[in-house]
């Protein structure tokens, strides 16, 4: 399921991968019985369908139709305020569609989708665009129907023919996109407000729920010219503001350096039940900065309001200042209740130096955590050891029951230790651990033909090897330096290239990398973003999620079995079998997680007393408090001072 982030702020902050791609919706433990219908004349005859106001692939949804709001919202919740935020890098286009270009941050904010995800359940998603979703019970086909008072800022209705020219729009447009949605053989305008998609298979219980996830965009806006009569190119960036539907629009940009939305007051779905206690901000600004240190600095000026820190060290150290020690600046972490993690260093496999297993784990032998954990991370994190790390989907001990079944239909194409063996990662926590560690990483080196020759380690063929760490990040930077000593010994010439992040984006896009650290958000039900992530059809394809280049038939099949599990258990079974088969072809080099994320705010803003089970929901159902920022701005005004008020 899409993971519950919300909108720009991922819980999985730490993963480095800024690429556009949507995250895979869930299998479950069984089909959704029929629970109402929200249009009483699509039941006037035993033939008609079925139009549900929500869908779920954990059993039935928790809010029945017709529910006034979610529970984890305050529907009083006042209306006003500036949000200040920050982002690193620059943007230089609105236009999301193509995969070319930074999008400005925050875009998602000006539109709509058919249907939008709950933070209080797991694979469940209510109607926003659509009021109502039918489907067969072979999954086949899935026909949503749009309300009739959706509308675009312009006060044009979205239509079936919008719905119809946004997703082949994107699936034409952009590869993560059309690879995301094969399954979809066509989408098509079949009432006066029903779009029906029609999958190429059945059986596929998720397909449903991620045409759901369907961003809508306006077709008359994008067919028609600009104000100097130029028709528009979807094709191509843009910094034309676009039109849209959702709860804020665009109010004004400065090119790479600023943009700020503010909130639509006569947004059409503002007393929407899903919508209640959402979008409080008149206006939410993100300011760019091009360097992480100078952010911090930034936010410690009060420049901007919240920030998610990745840095154990700057968690530890660069908080003592006056703000934080009076109060104005407060620090909190909120547990990561709705995902799993695989945050790692990643081989390119597509080049031959790494192709070898054995290579791959004298990696692995060779990075000393403990003394990095001690060392730069001030003893916050523990160690990754699963591909789903964090949630029950994680691989642990040897293989059992269902999952021992599925791992045998695949037993001659995976490693022998997967059945002997449970996983785990070398330890380093003394000076003698690390001295067998590298020794253990010069054996497998030599199985796998390398010798050392003046000090350097060679193949056969007497080519040194090289292993540059690409990397965008001055934090991270550390983590490098830190590991190449060890790689050194064992014969390797590291290289660290630091560059900025769109270079980043750009040579990764185009695997043009050794190595990077990056990593895969996980839902609680995994489906068919597996395909994207691990599958062979994602392996050359440029700005895929399969950043490794796994091509391996038994991983193929293990994800087939993941995303057509029958029901939760099954799903459970397939999921740890591809865990462990992911594991034991070392694919990667674990690294480490913190099941937190850790957040700074200047203290001008409210929640509800109950924060939803799998989000904190940040920004999305937290308001501006003016008492609160009274008091913040009495003690220490400063021209970056967000001293707002509210409004109606």
């Amino acid at each position: 399921m899409r993971l519950p982030s919300v909108r720009r702020f991922a819980v999985l902050a730490a993963v480095a991968w800024a690429a556009v791609a949507p995250v895979g919706l869930a299998q479950a433990q069984s089909v959704p019985a029929a629970t109402d219908s929200v249009a009483k004349d699509s039941a006037a005859t035993p033939a008609a369908p079925l139009f549900r106001h929500g869908l779920s692939l954990m059993g039935q949804p928790k809010y029945p139709a017709g529910f006034p709001h979610f529970d984890y919202v305050n529907p009083a919740a006042p209306k006003g305020g500036l949000l200040r935020l920050a982002e690193d890098g620059t943007f230089d286009t609105f236009n999301f569609v193509v995969p070319r270009g930074t999008p400005a941050a925050g875009i998602n904010l000006i539109y709509d989708t058919l249907m939008t995800a709950a933070y209080d359940e797991v694979s469940t998603e209510y109607g926003l665009i659509a009021e109502g979703a039918s489907h067969p019970a072979d999954f086949s086909s899935v026909t949503y129907r749009l309300r009739a008072d959706a509308k675009w800022h312009d006060g044009a209705p979205i239509t079936p023919d919008d719905v119809v020219f946004s997703f082949e729009a994107l699936t034409k447009n952009n590869p993560n996109q059309r690879f995301y949605y094969s399954h979809v053989a066509k989408a098509e305008k079949t009432g006066e407000r029903d779009v029906t998609f029609t999958f190429d298979q059945a059986g596929n219980r998720e397909l449903p729920q991620i045409v759901g996830q369907l961003t809508i965009l306006p077709k008359h806006w994008w067919t028609g010219t600009d104000a100097a009569g130029k028709p528009r190119d979807i094709t191509q960036g843009s910094l034309e503001v676009p039109l849209g539907s959702g709860g804020y629009r665009i109010k004004s940009f400065v090119p790479s350096r600023s943009i700020t939305y503010e909130r639509v007051k006569d947004y059409w779905a503002k007393d929407l039940n899903v919508n209640v206690g959402k979008d409080n901000f008149d206006e939410i600004r993100y300011e760019y900065f091009r360097d992480d240190t100078v952010m911090l600095e930034a936010f410690k000026a009060d420049t901007y309001d919240f920030r998610t820190e990745s840095s154990a060290k700057n968690w530890a150290t660069a908080y003592d200042f006056p703000a934080r020690a009076d109060g104005r600046v407060v620090l909190e972490m909120f547990e990561n209740r709705a995902s799993g993690i695989m945050q790692a260093f990643i081989p390119n496999l597509r080049r031959d130096k790494f192709k070898d297993p054995r290579v791959r784990r004298a990696l692995n032998y060779a990075l000393d955590f403990e003394g990095m954990n001690h060392t730069l991370f001030f003893g916050q994190y523990k160690r990754i050891n699963s591909f789903f790390s964090g949630t029950e989907l994680a691989s642990s001990g040897l293989p059992q029951g269902r999952e021992l079944e599925i791992l045998k239909s695949v037993k001659d194409l995976v490693p022998p230790q997967v059945f002997t063996t449970a996983y785990t990662n070398p330890e380093s926590g003394s000076e003698d651990a690390r001295r067998a560690n590298l020794r253990d990483a010069s054996r497998l080196l030599k199985d796998a033909g390398y010798e050392i020759k003046n000090r350097k380690l060679v193949d056969a063929k007497g080519e040194a090897f090289t292993l540059e760490l690409l990397i965008s990040s001055p934090a991270m930077e550390r983590v490098a330096v830190f590991y190449k000593p060890a790689l050194e010994r064992l014969g390797i010439t590291v290289t660290i290239r630091l560059v900025d992040s769109s270079q980043y984006i750009n040579r990764v896009r185009a695997r043009d990398f050794d190595m990077i650290v990056s990593g895969w958000g996980q839902s609680l039900s995994p489906g068919n973003e597996q395909r994207e992530f691990w599958g062979t059809e994602a392996a050359d394809r440029e700005g895929s999620r399969n950043l490794a280049g796994i091509r391996d038939k038994a991983v193929d099949t293990l994800i087939e079995k993941v995303i057509y599990a029958t029901d939760r258990a099954d799903l459970v079974a397939a999921t740890h079998a591809l865990d462990r088969v992911l594991l034991w072809n070392e694919y990667v080099v674990p690294a480490w997680t913190l099941n937190y994320t850790r957040t700074a705010r200047w203290d001008r803003f409210a929640h509800p007393p109950t924060l939803p089970t799998f989000s904190f929901a940040f920004p999305d159902i937290w308001w501006f408090d003016p008492a609160k920022a009274a008091k913040v701005n009495a003690v220490a005004p400063t021209s970056g001072t967000n001293s707002s008020g509210t409004s109606k």
